[in-house]
């Protein structure tokens, strides 16, 4: 099966040896994202809507970059490092997926660092070739 690895350019892909993204088939699965850009630097400051927010568009960006579209996610996982930021990452996530409303899980948990509030992972399936 053919397999196409996608990059965002963040430092802890190559230093950890994973891809942003993979597409196999018709899956393409994204790892945990922060709302960390290119340059390492933090994106959304306190605000875990921004960071959600950010996190969101970076895997919609590497879903496109594979072929896919952000309509084509089937599941999101999230991860937040304070359980009562739960609503403003939860409405956040509505905004941008309500109308697509994949299967969901939103948990707390330790996070890379004490700056960053959020993490999401998805997983889409695209139904049209790469």
């Amino acid at each position: 099966m053919n397999r196409q690895n996608y990059s965002s350019g963040t430092a802890w892909e190559e230093m950890a040896g994973y891809s942003r993204a993979v597409r196999v088939g018709d899956r393409i699965l994204v790892s945990g994202t922060t709302a960390t850009d290119e340059n390492g630097q933090l994106v959304g400051g306190d605000d875990p809507a921004a960071q959600t927010r950010y996190a969101i568009q970076k895997i919609e960006r590497a879903i496109r970059a594979l072929g896919g579209e952000l309509s084509d996610v089937v599941r999101t996982r999230v991860f937040v490092s304070n359980i009562d930021n739960w609503e403003p990452v939860a409405r956040t996530h509505g905004e941008l997926f309500g109308a697509i409303r994949p299967v969901n899980s939103l948990v707390e948990a330790r996070l890379v660092g004490p700056q960053y509030l959020v993490e999401v992972e998805a997983e889409a399936v695209v139904t049209k070739s790469a």
